[in-house]
């Protein structure tokens, strides 16, 4: 099995910065990719930033700029550093980790999701 586990959110005032951190754990023979997603209430839960096994990553647009994602290979986990954050970016967190295990094959994990809100 494997776990997912978040860490870093909390309250930050408008232009303020966080870092979100997430280690996956397990039967894990490699990892595909790790990346953050996030659901603000009502809306539908949407892609932030994504990085590869290769090293490269992917960002939406509305992050583009101000969020950096990176990674310690060695210790299967991943951050989210975001700066200058608006209000828009208030919402749940959650990390996914596509990893391929030692027994089941590959699969998608999911952590259980930090709460972001940014607000005066």
């Amino acid at each position: 099995q494997v776990q997912v586990v978040e860490s870093g959110g909390g309250l930050v005032q408008p232009g303020g910065s966080l870092r979100l951190s997430c280690a996956a754990s397990g039967s894990i023979f490699s990892i595909y990719s790790m990346g953050w997603y996030r659901q603000a209430p009502e809306k539908a839960r949407e892609s932030v930033a994504v990085i590869f096994s290769g090293g490269s990553a992917n960002y939406a647009d509305s992050v583009k700029g101000r969020f950096t994602i990176s990674r310690d290979n060695a210790k299967n986990t991943v951050y989210l550093q975001m700066n200058s954050l608006k209000p828009d970016d208030t919402a749940v967190y959650y990390c996914n980790a596509d990893v391929r295990t030692i027994v089941a094959g590959r699969g998608s994990y999911w952590g259980q999701g930090t709460q972001v809100t940014v607000s005066s």
